[in-house]
């Protein structure tokens, strides 16, 4: 599967965060292919192939860029959902957010959260930082074999 074809999920409810991160992310030449959702039910809808999805592969993305306050879902319960399915557990999580509570910080580590990075304000500290993300994670990454083939055919290897 080569790079175009592997999904990065943005999901995001703020249309102007998602639209700087979507530029972040071609400006750092991420070729992956960027699927934006809007809240969390969305995203489990989409992740799950369930609802308006169903009809979907279930294939994993790359990675998931997850904000925490949404409309319908949280992040946070998208997280706790995501890490509890052997089909998704795997998936690279990290929680994007203008959140730095601790409470919240801690709570994301122990549904198993790759990463937790506040959103800075700046625009070229918040595009260097999206383009540094998704060099890492979707070039530099590496993953389990077994993830790997899961992400290619929806299934879990035992």
């Amino acid at each position: 599967m080569n790079t175009n074809e592997q999904e990065i999920l943005l999901v995001e409810d703020s249309p102007s965060d998602a639209k700087l991160t979507t530029m972040a992310l071609k400006e750092g030449k991420i070729s992956n292919k960027i699927v934006h959702l809007k809240d969390g039910e969305e995203a489990l809808n989409y992740i799950f192939s369930e609802g308006p999805y169903a009809n979907r592969p279930m294939i994993n993305p790359i990675l998931i860029l997850l904000d925490l306050k949404m409309p319908k879902v949280s992040g946070i319960e998208v997280l706790r959902k995501i890490k509890a399915d052997d089909r998704t557990k795997t998936i690279p999580v990290v929680v994007f957010s203008s959140s730095q509570e601790d409470p919240d910080v801690k709570e994301c580590y122990a549904l198993g959260v790759n990463s937790y990075i506040v959103k800075p304000m700046e625009f070229d500290e918040f595009s260097k930082v999206v383009t540094d993300l998704g060099l890492y994670w979707s070039l530099l990454n590496h993953v389990p074999q077994n993830a790997q083939e899961q992400q290619t055919t929806g299934t879990v290897s035992n």
